[in-house]
């Protein structure tokens, strides 16, 4: 939906609430003063590109999801896709039937068109997450500003490899970000404060972007005798993302300066430094198969770009990290009503926090939905995760071997069916969980370690989800 800014159609009252307009007193003068103002608008808007036109003003975008989750007793349920204690190094499972809060995004966006035609783009960010089912969470609410960053585009004075490229500074999620929504999990997620240029061609096929983030490791000194106040340490990130057709390279390169004093596991040994890259391929139908889409990407990090999704984001990283994920994701139509959309994510790493320990998980993930009729259709979600999680007593955790699985069925209607991406949504679902006793031992802190959520566990609930 957008709010533009309507063009006065009565100028005369428009004048007669000035006291001055360009130096001339209000009456007639200033009357024909804003007529030719507004005439001139007109006829700039006039000569501008029709689909840049059409975006100018105001605009609200939103993400949103809420629904209950409770157990057999009726009672609130703990969930989420990083229930598991491979959640705690960003092993999702699946998300349908497994959210227990209220979580939203309110996105303003402002836009303008230059004279010379070059284009700018404001956007604020407002978000907010709560697990309480009251009206008023204001005393256990997160509310957060998470972007406010402003864009340039169609810059009438770049030419050459820049021709096309726009340039952004302030507090954002970068553009280029993409995910496995059935996890709420990121292939990537590249976020912070700093600025960058995108869309640099070197060939009609050859693109690339360059940024630098900046972001803050918070609860830090590592020293608790240090006295001068300091509660954080920068890390920078130094990012180009590359494209060749439907192929994306992306490399990022970290530092954190005096980070390595953070103490970690007992011994003063966290990365300060860091690289990861990420290669990937964009598909544009169903693996070859069908029509559909699908997404694969193999990461690669060390150091502080051992959390390979979440880039630059941990500070905890030993020296010696390393980590390796691989993701692959696809949707298609079985037939003219049945939809699937299967997906794999896994990881290993190594002396991730502490030196000698290891952390392997490996998810498997299947969406499937059937079209009953214009407004209704029955979602089903099988989740399976393997994990072994080797920890070497990093904040009191346990080792862990086993498995986890859950089943989703959510009679879903919606206000017209057809493909995984239309939305609003309104979904009853029950849900099955099951999983090895021994991951009950990994963190007492965790679900799963709570005395009444152990074995096997039946859970119900409702929810909304929209996003426009």
């Amino acid at each position: 939906m957008i709010f533009r800014k309507a063009l006065c159609h009565r100028p005369v009252a428009a004048a007669a609430t000035l006291t001055m307009f360009a130096g001339l007193p209000v009456g007639l003068h200033a009357q024909e003063s804003v007529e030719e103002r507004l005439s001139a608008l007109e006829q700039q808007l006039a000569e501008v590109e029709p689909h840049a036109r059409g975006e100018q003003g105001f605009s609200f975008n939103t993400y949103a999801r809420s629904g209950l989750l409770l157990n057999s007793d009726g009672k609130s349920a703990p969930g989420g896709p990083y229930l598991t204690p491979a959640g705690s190094v960003g092993g999702a499972v699946g998300r349908l039937g497994n959210e227990p809060d209220t979580y939203l995004e309110a996105i303003l966006n402002y836009k303008t068109v230059a004279e010379n035609g070059t284009q700018s783009h404001y956007r604020l960010m407002i978000a907010d997450s709560t697990t309480s089912s009251n009206d008023w969470t204001a005393g256990d609410g997160a509310l957060n500003v998470r972007q406010a960053y402003v864009e340039f585009s169609n810059l009438a004075s770049f030419t050459g490899i820049f021709e096309d490229s726009s340039i952004w500074a302030g507090k954002r999620f970068d553009r280029d970000n993409f995910d496995i929504h059935w996890l709420d999990s990121d292939f990537v997620f590249l976020a912070g404060t700093g600025a960058g240029i995108y869309d640099v061609a070197f060939s009609d096929s050859v693109t690339s972007n360059f940024s630098l983030y900046g972001r803050s490791f918070l609860d830090f000194p590592s020293d608790p005798n240090t006295t001068d106040g300091s509660s954080d340490t920068d890390n920078l990130v130094l990012t180009a993302n590359n494209y060749f057709g439907n192929m994306q390279w992306m490399i990022n390169g970290m530092s954190a300066a005096d980070n390595d004093e953070r103490i970690v596991g007992g011994v003063m040994e966290a990365a300060d430094t860091g690289v990861n890259t990420m290669l990937a391929y964009h598909g544009g139908n169903f693996f070859g198969i069908s029509d559909g889409n699908f997404k694969v990407a193999l990461l690669h990090g060390q150091g502080l770009g051992a959390e390979v999704k979440n880039i630059g984001a941990d500070g905890n990283l030993h020296e010696d990290a390393v980590s390796t994920r691989l993701g692959i994701y696809g949707t298609t139509y079985l037939s003219d009503t049945w939809r699937i959309a299967p997906m794999i994510l896994a990881e290993t790493s190594k002396d991730r926090y502490v030196e000698g320990d290891e952390y392997q998980w490996l998810t498997f993930n299947t969406r499937l939905a059937n079209e009953l009729s214009a407004n209704f259709e029955m979602q089903y979600e099988a989740s399976w995760q393997v994990m072994d999680l080797q920890t070497q007593g990093y904040e009191g955790r346990g080792d862990v071997d086993g498995d986890y699985a859950r089943f989703t069925v959510a009679p879903t209607f919606k206000p017209q069916v057809g493909g995984f991406w239309n939305r609003p949504e309104i979904r009853v679902f029950a849900s099955y969980s099951t999983w090895d006793d021994d991951l009950n031992g990994f963190d007492g802190g965790d679900a799963l370690g709570q005395e009444d959520f152990g074995g096997s566990q039946w859970t119900f609930g409702t929810q909304m989800e929209i996003w426009f």
